[in-house]
């Protein structure tokens, strides 16, 4: 049993950190304010080779596993950039994980190489406004007319659509009524994301302004059929194949925010001074602060148990749920103590932890709400009845 990274993760861990050093408090503060993509952050990260991290090394990737893109991730948010940094490459990390597994070598080739060189950028549509996390009940239709399908629809929560140049696209290519099961039916698509077919409206949000988030319509997206990914019908069962990863990665990033709000809050109670004494003397400022500190290293012990069942093709579904649970919620409360700790400065953005708090948010919600991983543990681990 070893609990320690290895020598190449500790290399993964510092180039990053070289890298994200260059942008700093204000580069941040500016985005938050003005928002705009990180379009730098994005391609100092592709002229590295870090955006194909866990992509293959054929097609241009370092053919690394997800433990290593957590690390890497978990640099990226801990650095000070947060969810906005970390979400401007996280569909990079896991989104393609269905073309690298069900995919033909031609769309390999195809498709890979150049989100992997930062040259094209991707968004993943799944979620619609009136089936949230039901995936199976998406009303988006692609409907096949000779070589083409033809796709109309609506999508939400969709981050990047305002920058993104290809679209992973889950729609149904079979009636419900038709599938026999729910789960049929639903057809994957790796296309070209042509604005002439498809109107995006952002969505204003309380945070991670430079990573917009979007309502997007498709009406009549015409889609090659050599865009479909594997089997014509069983999409919903390729996109489970990106889950238990992008739950891991996002349960790192979580940390990592969870750290750099503990960071802060500690610098700020050792220099304070208030009635003659540091506030952090006060074990009402210590106290809350170690427990902190506590759950983040909890909750990323069971980031890397995760990411190591995954990256050695166990089942990791619990564990992949667990670290996004104890992750998220661990780094709410520690950005909302970073808050509380800096008093009436913490609601300044200047102190930047106001920041901090409301990008934690991202990781309790997205992409699977901390209630429904408790109906997840409570069915597939202790045997429960389903609840609904």
């Amino acid at each position: 049993m070893d609990f320690a990274l290895g020598p190449e993760q500790e290399q993964i861990r510092a180039a990053i950190g070289r890298i994200c050093a260059r942008f700093g408090d204000d580069y941040w503060l500016k985005r938050d304010r003005e928002g705009g993509f990180p379009e730098e952050l994005h391609q100092a990260l592709a002229k590295d080779g870090w955006l194909g991290v866990a992509m293959p090394e054929a097609y241009g990737g370092a053919g690394l596993g997800i433990t290593e893109a957590a690390v890497m991730m978990q640099a990226i948010a801990e650095s000070g950039g947060g969810f906005s940094a970390a979400s401007a490459v996280h569909m990079n990390i896991f989104g393609l994980n269905p073309v690298v597994v069900f995919g033909t070598d031609a769309q390999k080739k195809r498709m890979l190489p150049p989100l992997i060189a930062g040259k094209e950028r991707a968004c993943f549509a799944v979620t619609e406004p009136n089936t949230g996390l039901n995936t199976t009940r998406i009303k988006t239709r692609a409907e096949k007319r000779g070589g083409r399908y033809y796709i109309s629809g609506q999508k939400v929560w969709i981050s990047t659509a305002q920058v993104a140049e290809k679209v992973l696209l889950l729609a149904r290519t079979t009636p419900l009524e038709e599938a026999g099961k729910p789960a049929a039916g639903l057809s994957l698509f790796y296309t070209d994301f042509d604005r002439r077919y498809v109107e995006v409206r952002e969505i204003e949000k309380m945070g991670r302004k430079a990573v917009d988030s979007n309502q997007v319509f498709f009406d009549g997206l015409p889609v090659p059929e050599e865009d479909r990914i594997g089997e014509e019908g069983r999409g919903f069962e390729y996109i489970l194949h990106g889950m238990n990863p992008e739950r891991i990665l996002i349960a790192a990033e979580s940390v990592g925010l969870g750290r750099c709000a503990l960071g802060r809050a500690a610098q700020y109670a050792r220099e304070r001074i208030v009635f003659d004494r540091p506030i952090g003397q006060n074990q009402a400022i210590q106290h809350p602060l170690a427990r902190n500190w506590i759950e983040l290293e909890a909750a990323n012990l069971m980031v890397f148990k995760a990411a190591w069942l995954y990256d050695r093709g166990k089942p990791c579904g619990a564990e992949a749920n667990a670290a996004k649970y104890l992750a998220g919620e661990a780094s709410f409360d520690a950005c909302q103590q970073a808050v509380m700790t800096h008093g009436g400065f913490g609601y300044a953005k200047e102190y930047h932890v106001e920041r901090y708090l409301r990008e934690s948010l991202v990781g309790r919600i997205a992409p699977v709400s901390p209630q429904l991983i408790l109906c997840f543990i409570a069915e597939r681990v202790l045997g429960l009845p389903k609840s609904y």
